[in-house]
């Protein structure tokens, strides 16, 4: 039977969903965020076509995930951690297009080492206040939205992440927020009783972070510039209705004019 809604249950050690306006010490929102909730969809599956413009790589891809609720299974508990975070990043075009092909030598990043390694005599490194979540557990339902090229595929990309889905298959680990916080999956064809007992009360939780990707696009360039958007989420009976990305109740950044 090929479904066109997706249930999965999630679980972890540690997480963090970090508020946007904490620029400089990560605090975690107390419930997983849309946008990391489709990470975890992502990571199982999704894929587009592969195109060059130039120097510069873009994807068209077949579809975006449209998660529809996020149920809480755990109560939100919090832990205070100090994590180190390096300041630089390795360029993705060096390691595809030279090291990968032996053109240059690849070069590490260094967390600590002499100024002529660094090239400056300040740390690679910097130590943050984290206030994470421990012990979490979601149910996450989502459905594919295939984008107006594709919508003829819709059964093969729904059948392709069932079977992969259901096998523990995955591109990458999936994790909560953090890629130091791996995220366990598991796939439910049945969508299960609710719990008797909600794990989190009934509250407004504000303004969330929706996503940082602007998911009408039909066309993914390397680089692309963040496209923040935000909803009112509410969690009634342990349970975070997620509006579509095209809705009004979406707060999204204006786009430039043509």
């Amino acid at each position: 039977m090929q479904l066109t809604e997706h249930t999965l249950e999630v679980w972890g050690d540690l997480a963090c969903f970090t508020r946007p306006e904490m620029k400089v010490e990560r605090f975690s929102y107390p419930v997983m965020t849309p946008s990391a909730a489709r990470g975890i969809f992502d990571a199982i599956y999704w894929d587009g076509l592969r195109e060059h413009r130039g120097k510069k790589a873009a994807i068209r891809p077949y579809f975006h995930w449209q998660v529809n609720r996020i149920q809480v299974l755990e109560p939100p508990r919090y832990i205070a951690l100090r994590r180190n975070e390096v300041k630089d990043w390795v360029p993705g075009a060096a390691v595809l297009n030279k090291w990968m092909e032996g053109k240059e030598t690849p070069q590490p990043l260094w967390a600590d080492g002499a100024q002529e390694q660094l090239g400056t005599d300040q740390k690679g490194r910097t130590q943050r206040q984290t206030m994470a979540l421990k012990n979490v557990r979601y149910r996450l339902t989502a459905r594919i939205e295939p984008k107006p090229d594709f919508i003829g595929e819709a059964a093969r990309f729904n059948a392709q992440f069932q079977r992969r889905a259901s096998q523990g298959k995955c591109f990458q680990q999936p994790y909560f927020g953090c890629r130091e916080f791996p995220a366990f999956f598991e796939y439910l064809p049945d969508q299960p009783p609710p719990p008797t007992t909600p794990a989190m009360p009934d509250q407004d939780l504000g303004f969330m972070l929706y996503d940082v990707f602007d998911l009408s696009r039909t066309l993914v360039n390397d680089g692309d510039p963040p496209f923040i958007s935000l909803f009112r989420a509410h969690v009634v009976s342990g349970v975070v209705q997620v509006p579509p990305f095209a809705s009004e109740e979406v707060r999204k950044p204006r786009r430039p004019a043509c």
